[in-house]
């Protein structure tokens, strides 16, 4: 009989009905595996779009963070460019470190600043380190902020653009400290 679970059916078929007593269990269990498979199904397919935007989530989570690292990396460069123009001063601790480096030799050393820089710092290296024999040298290619200084073969790399590198590096970035405006 269309439309019948199988084991009606096949009982109707042959002729013999068992009657309600049993057709009726029968019927309730394959009701119930039929729901029971249905909502497997529902449940497998909506486990599936739950972990789906959870992924689409954290990508987004991750595209977001990166924007913000980036953002707050450009603020710092603004921030570390404003700084250096108004105060040139802030560059006196690299140069501290860098001959502090070179002091145990007490070889002659070049410090090579940019020409901006020098006018300012010039008479404030030469106080503060009396005993070691400076040659201050104006470098144009040395950015505001930065210096390279050397001594014995020795070269210690203070330029901005390498301490912004090596900075950015521990966050992940690899940021160039040049930008398309350039504020030399």
């Amino acid at each position: 009989v269309a439309g019948w679970p199988s084991s009606i059916a096949s009982s109707a078929a042959g002729g013999v009905v068992q009657g309600p007593h049993r057709a009726l269990p029968e019927g309730k269990n394959q009701i119930n595996e039929l729901t029971s498979n249905q909502g497997k199904d529902a449940a497998r397919k909506c486990a599936a779009l739950l972990a789906s935007a959870q992924k689409q989530r954290d990508a987004a989570e991750q595209m977001a963070a990166q924007g913000v690292l980036e953002l707050a990396c450009e603020l710092s460069r603004q921030v570390l460019r404003h700084e250096i123009s108004s105060n040139p001063n802030v560059l006196l601790p690299v140069i501290r470190e860098s001959l502090g480096l070179l002091v145990a030799d007490s070889r002659s050393v070049q410090v090579k600043l940019n020409p901006l820089d020098l006018d300012v710092l010039q008479v404030i290296v030469r106080e503060e380190f009396p005993n070691i024999p400076l040659t201050l040298n104006a470098d144009p290619s040395v950015t505001r902020g930065g210096c390279l200084i050397e001594s014995g073969g020795t070269v210690v790399d203070g330029r901005l653009e390498k301490r912004w590198a090596r900075a950015i590096s521990q966050l992940g970035q690899n940021m160039s400290w040049e930008t398309s405006r350039d504020d030399q």
